[in-house]
Parts: C-alpha cells; sequence; structure tokens
C-alpha cells in the first residue's frame, strides 16, 4: 500500500511539484510524519495538511524540515515562492467565482418580486382577453389560479424594503450604542493621554525582536547574518558550545559545532530555561531564541552523549566573539565555570 495519497486533482502544477519535494524529503529522512511533526515544532496535522497539498506550508516549516533533514534550503525556498504565488492565484480565482454565485443568488432572490403588473383596464383590454372563455369547461376547471390583485407586488415590496430599513436601524443604534458605552469606558480608564513609545523600526527582513522572538527559528525571522555576535563559547570534549546574540532581535540562541547524534544544547538565561535541541545527525546544530537583557544574560548548555556536559556564558563586551575556553568536567560529568578570552 502507497504512502501517500494521490494529490488533489485541482492543485495547480507549481504547488502540486512543491508538495512532491515535501513528500520526497520525508521519504529520504526515513522519519515518520509524527517524528517530522516533533522536530519541526509544527503539529502532525498540519504536515498531513502540507504533504497532502491541502495546505500550503509556511516558509518557516518549509525552513524547519530543511533543518530536520539535512537539505540546502535555497533551491527549497525558491520552490516555495513559486508555489506561494500560484495557491495566491487561485485563491483569486475561487473568490473571483464565489463572488459571482452569490451576485447570481441575489439576482434570483430579487426577481421573486418581479415588476409590478400592468392596471387592471389593461389586461382586460388585451388580445387575448376573451380566449379563456372560448376554452372547454374541463380546461376551465384545471386553469391555474388567477394572478394577485395588481397592487400586490408592490405591496410585497414595500414590506421588504420597510423590514430592511428597520433593521438597519436597530444596528446602527446597537454600534452608536456600543461605541458610546467603549468611550466612556475608556474616558473613565485614562483620564488623561497615554504617550507610550513608538514601535521600534527593525531592518529590511528582520521579523521579531525582543519577547516575540522566545521559541522562533533565527534563521527564519532574520537574526543572523551581520546581526548575530558569538558573545561566549566553551570546549566540552571534542565540541564546542557557543551563545550566540543578536542586539538586533534582542534574543540570544545556543550552538553546538562538532556534534555527534545525541548531543544535546540548550539556552538559557537565569532561571529560564529555553528551547533545547538533541543533534541526530553530524552537523552544527542550533536551538530557536531566547529573549534576553543583553549579551551577559544569556549562558549555552551541552550535554554529550559521551556524559561530559559544560556551559558557556554570554559577555556583556560589544563586539568580542571571545575564544573558545574548555569546559572542566568532574567525576559525576558536571561542569564547571568555562573560561573565554577577549
Amino acid at each position: 500500500m502507497p504512502r501517500w495519497k494521490a494529490l488533489p486533482e485541482e492543485l495547480d502544477p507549481q504547488v502540486r511539484e512543491f508538495a512532491s519535494q515535501l513528500r520526497r524529503l520525508v521519504d529520504r529522512s526515513g522519519l515518520s510524519v509524527a517524528a517530522i511533526a516533533d522536530r519541526t515544532g509544527y503539529s502532525k496535522t498540519s504536515w498531513e495538511r502540507y504533504l497532502g497539498g491541502r495546505l500550503l506550508a509556511p516558509k518557516a516549516a518549509v525552513l524547519a524540515l530543511a533543518e530536520v533533514t539535512g537539505t540546502h534550503p535555497v533551491h527549497l525556498t525558491t520552490m516555495w515562492e513559486l508555489a506561494e504565488r500560484a495557491w495566491s492565484r487561485s485563491e483569486q480565482r475561487h473568490d473571483r467565482t464565489m463572488g459571482a454565485t452569490q451576485v447570481a443568488q441575489a439576482r434570483a432572490v430579487l426577481g421573486e418580486f418581479g415588476p409590478a403588473e400592468p392596471p387592471g383596464g389593461a389586461r382586460a383590454h388585451s388580445p387575448s382577453a376573451g380566449l379563456t372563455d372560448r376554452r372547454p369547461k374541463q380546461a376551465k376547471q384545471w386553469a391555474p389560479k388567477p394572478p394577485a390583485a395588481p397592487g400586490h407586488h408592490r405591496r410585497r415590496i414595500l414590506m421588504f424594503l420597510a423590514g430592511v430599513v428597520g433593521a438597519l436601524l436597530v444596528i446602527t443604534s446597537a454600534v452608536l450604542l456600543t461605541d458610546l458605552g467603549k468611550s466612556d469606558d475608556k474616558q473613565q480608564a485614562e483620564p488623561t493621554p497615554s504617550h507610550s513609545a513608538p514601535a521600534p523600526v527593525l531592518p529590511a527582513g528582520v521579523k521579531c525582536v525582543a519577547a516575540s522572538c522566545t521559541g522562533q527559528d533565527p534563521e527564519a525571522m532574520g537574526c543572523t547574518d551581520k546581526l548575530v555576535q558569538t558573545v561566549g563559547s566553551a570546549k566540552v570534549g571534542v565540541a564546542v558550545v557557543e551563545v550566540r546574540y543578536s542586539k538586533t532581535c534582542g534574543a540570544a540562541w545556543a550552538r553546538l559545532k562538532q556534534v555527534a547524534p545525541g548531543d544535546r544544547v540548550q539556552i538559557g538565561s537565569g532561571g529560564t530555561a529555553g528551547d533545547a535541541v538533541v543533534a541526530d545527525a553530524y552537523r552544527d546544530t542550533y536551538t530557536k531564541m531566547l529573549a534576553v537583557s543583553g549579551p551577559a544574560a544569556a549562558k549555552a548548555c551541552a550535554t554529550l552523549k559521551s556524559g561530559k556536559s559544560g556551559c558557556a556564558a554570554g559577555k556583556a563586551a560589544a563586539g568580542a566573539t571571545g575564544k573558545s575556553g574548555t569546559a572542566t568536567t568532574g567525576p559525576t560529568g558536571k561542569s564547571g565555570a568555562a573560561t573565554t578570552g577577549q
């Protein structure tokens, strides 16, 4: 029995190709959908929709999948951008179709009222006025009911319009009363105008700052490249644990280099424990971000599969990346203080 169900036939070719590529990455990784969900931070239900073509995966989820499966993100990101444009075009076509359907339904409803019938005299003097009397008696018995009086449709229209106007007046009154109530509450709660500080202007590509960065991927949020510094590092066995800090984003994260599967790294600040990641391959591993007050408030800790452990503390000196120090380990395997140079 095949692992994947057939993609919906109505999918745009570019969306279909992108969904197929995601399936190939999952197949090559050998991981289940549940494992992918656990390692990327997106639910199993969401991944089933992404891989089934029922929903376009967000860019952050695509980058997380690339990291989990060891895929270079550049080509995958390009495919996502093409699929996102195609998905937007499909949604616009769907919206236009739904709009046309709603207009047709509205016209059908309005058509029930129809134009008012001509005055009774016009019907009486029409060329076919006497034809009914010439028909056989049997035909007369089965003739349809005569139409309503000439003014019947006009009365229905007037009643309908009166009902609409009344409903609008009720809604308008409710909105005005609600707004007045909110205005009174606001005046009581805030007797003097507040002067809140304007939101910070972030550089192009940066998508979060401070608390909004906690739990987010630093690369996906634009906090890497020239915005990041290594503010502390320590050697733990053959591995190197680092504190990575972005002043622009106001957040830090931990990175573990020269790792082996099973090695663990975690970011923390004071008494707050941040994200922790267990390496599943021989490649650099990093955690998600944690909002910190400054570089000196962050600490990165690593625990190797061999049992050795150690931590690196961030330093307050701006621009200092530091030289790797050595984390000392005691008989229990717990590290002592890690020292870093200037």
